[in-house]
């Protein structure tokens, strides 16, 4: 069954329309009902890593719930937890969506459609992505700007200057705002170093890493312009380059070896 993709996505942000309302999970979140705390973006602005991580971990939960999580019985869950060694914080969504994200807490989350077009060694450079973006802390700088530019900033406290917990519309909210969010170029290229070199130091296929987005260039050229899919792609028009780029490491890593 297919929910709304909200990520800070694998290739890109996904664009969504920014409106009072929108649903998740059959549920509809009206995004205008905020709590009224006595606080403003200046004060926002100092929020500490702890802070982050706090919501961080309010923001998975809150995705967990809202997404139908492919438990351990499943086929999908038993290959995640194959190639990630039952490591507590990756979980499959059982949604069609092709994506990934990851969060500041270290959580990552797969998305079902990506594991159905990816071999194993495609979805591990993609987690090794989602995990590069993590310690550089990418994501964690991304829920801080989520936070600050969406209204779950009322959230923080007026005296004691630490965010409260957060509403279940603050956090569809955020998510909202993550939804929207982009990468650098940088900070791209970093991610796909990682999980580039991931795959190796793993045993894995070092092509990993720029199959998985030819992969997906190939997929959107196959979808209608006018599809969820290619506008996502239609926001990063990089990632032809960031495939080739990888390749090249690939090639010369292969070469180093014979």
């Amino acid at each position: 069954m297919k929910k709304i993709l909200l990520s800070l996505a694998f290739l890109a942000g996904v664009s969504l329309t920014v409106s009072a309302q929108f649903k998740i999970g059959g549920k509809t979140i009206n995004t205008k009902k905020v709590i009224n705390a006595a606080t403003d973006v200046a004060h926002a602005a100092t929020l500490s890593d702890e802070d982050v991580a706090k919501m961080a971990k309010e923001y998975i939960q809150w995705m967990d719930t809202h997404n139908e999580v492919a438990g351990p019985d499943t086929e999908m869950g038993q290959r995640l937890e194959r190639l990630t060694a039952n490591v507590k914080n990756f979980k499959v969504y059982n949604v069609v969506d092709v994506n990934a994200f990851a969060c500041g807490d270290g959580s990552v989350r797969v998305c079902g459609g990506l594991m159905k077009i990816m071999d194993d060694d495609e979805v591990f450079a993609v987690i090794g992505h989602e995990i590069g973006h993590v310690v550089h802390s990418d994501s964690k700088d991304a829920m801080k700007n989520a936070y600050l530019t969406s209204a779950a900033k009322n959230a923080a406290g007026a005296v004691s200057g630490t965010v409260s917990k957060l509403t279940d519309s603050q956090l569809g909210d955020m998510a909202q705002a993550l939804a929207g969010a982009q990468y650098s170029q940088k900070q791209e290229y970093e991610a796909d170093e990682f999980g580039f070199q991931f795959c190796i130091d793993n045993g894995r296929d070092p092509y990993g890493m720029s199959n998985s987005l030819n992969k997906l260039l190939q997929l959107s050229e196959s979808e209608a312009k006018s599809s969820k899919f290619m506008q996502m792609f239609s926001s990063h028009p990089e990632t032809q380059k960031r495939a080739d780029r990888v390749k090249e490491k690939a090639d010369e890593y292969v070469k180093s070896k014979q």
